[in-house]
């Protein structure tokens, strides 16, 4: 085995563990097998090791505790074991398998006994499970220390990314009360292609069309959706027809974006200390975006009195600038902005706050998850001015659900709303051509 490893006496007439007949037992001789793996592992050493090595080294070592403990079990048996151990000194122990599945969108623990998964928009409980709370607490606390968070009973709330970028989301006692409760939203690798979005029937390819010249023109885009309908999915996608040459700053809460041009420059809050000090908001981060000569912001998502400083950036020359937003429809995004402006107590009058809210932004997306778990661009929507002290939108694309399939699948068609929108002007000057058959209102698709 080398120096990383310290061999371990076996003990005189140690008893041994028995056949694995429950899974309470299974759990008490993984967890067993784990004690004494840390008990022989040279901690500093190991460290260094590549990855591959480590984890053959590893397994040769958890075979023989295995023996020495005579535990009679089949190769498969004794393979997954192997396994497991390595999730739980490598990984994250039961978590790593679903962590390995792409197809899953996010992991939501309920309890150490409780782990659903979200495939395809649909969620269902998996099989798989902790040994007990404690043992959900200690993949938590290995999660947040791995970005140099803490959670305990003082601070026992945490926002924390993998190294994947998947967003974390971890909450225990005193105010969980049925234990430990966790959230992984998945954010894998492959952003996702406008061709992709088409086969998906998330949009059309005239719709997208429009998108991608409104982008390319510097217009400023809302986009506007539920939990899970692929606000952040969406904002990737468009951000593929900015120009090339264009400096770009993106602000998060938790680093999500993954945009492929080269000149992006990505800032991520802070949250304070125990002490309640060190904290960096997206206000502070968005002031100092705008000192370092951006041509777009993009703002991950809007959650509170930031959205001034964003309009106030969009207003003051950082057209094209992007972000999402919590909302069912755009009146109530627009709502939603309104109350978050509000919230920076600067006592500004409602009615100028709807002026610069219809002045900044042009084009709304509403998106929506449907009850078969797809996601559709439900409407595009063009900013038209302040009626009765609202922000006032017309559809351009909209889609018309018209029933359920026997097969549960939403049935609908997007289709031209009949309005033509005033940001064609735009596109004109911006020397940016749509096909001419864009706004005919005998174009639908059928799904």
């Amino acid at each position: 085995m080398g120096s990383n490893f310290r061999p371990m006496p076996a003990r005189a007439g140690a008893p041994a563990l028995g056949p694995v007949r429950t899974a309470d037992r299974y759990f008490e001789l993984k967890s067993e097998i784990h004690k004494k793996l840390i008990g022989v592992l040279n901690l500093d050493k190991v460290s260094s090791l590549p990855k591959d090595r480590l984890r053959a080294e590893i397994g040769r070592v958890v075979e023989r505790l295995l023996e020495d403990e005579r535990v009679p079990m089949t190769t498969a048996e004794q393979n997954k074991m192997v396994e497991e151990v390595l999730d739980e000194v490598l990984g994250l122990g039961p978590l790593e398998p679903l962590l390995k599945e792409p197809s899953i969108s996010d992991i939501l623990v309920n309890g150490y006994n409780k782990v659903y998964i979200e495939r395809g928009g649909k969620l269902s409980l998996s099989p798989v499970r902790f040994k007990d709370n404690q043992h959900l607490l200690h993949i938590i606390e290995k999660i947040v220390s791995q970005v140099g968070r803490r959670i305990d009973e003082a601070q026992p709330i945490v926002d924390a990314r993998l190294l994947d970028g998947s967003r974390v989301n971890a909450i225990i006692a005193p105010v969980a009360l049925d234990g430990p409760a966790l959230s992984i939203r998945r954010f894998g690798r492959h952003v996702i292609t406008s061709d992709e979005m088409i086969a998906n029937r998330t949009i059309t390819p005239m719709m997208l069309r429009f998108l991608a010249a409104c982008v390319q023109s510097k217009t400023t885009i809302l986009i506007s959706g539920g939990t899970g309908s692929g606000k952040t999915t969406t904002l990737n996608a468009l951000s593929r027809f900015i120009p090339e040459e264009e400096r770009i700053v993106t602000i998060e809460d938790t680093a999500e974006l993954q945009l492929q041009q080269r000149h992006v420059v990505k800032f991520e809050t802070r949250p304070p200390n125990v002490n309640r000090e060190g904290g960096i908001n997206q206000r502070q981060l968005l002031r100092t975006a705008l000192r370092m000569r951006p041509d777009r912001i993009i703002v991950g998502e809007c959650r509170g009195a930031e959205a001034l400083d964003m309009l106030q950036a969009m207003n003051t020359g950082v057209e094209g600038s992007m972000t999402t937003i919590h909302a069912n429809s755009p009146r109530d995004a627009f709502s939603r902005l309104e109350a978050m402006i509000l919230m920076a107590d600067l006592e500004i009058p409602n009615r100028v706050v709807v002026q610069q809210l219809a002045s900044a932004i042009r084009i709304v997306l509403q998106i929506s998850r449907l009850q078969d778990g797809s996601r559709k661009i439900v409407s595009i929507s063009e900013v038209v001015g302040v009626n009765e002290d609202r922000v006032d939108t017309h559809d351009i694309f909209v889609f018309d659900r018209t029933g359920v399939s026997d097969a549960g699948k939403v049935q609908g068609r997007f289709k031209w709303a009949g309005y033509r929108p005033k940001t064609l002007e735009r596109l004109q000057i911006a020397g940016i051509s749509l096909p001419a058959g864009i706004f005919d209102e005998t174009v639908e698709v059928n799904l």
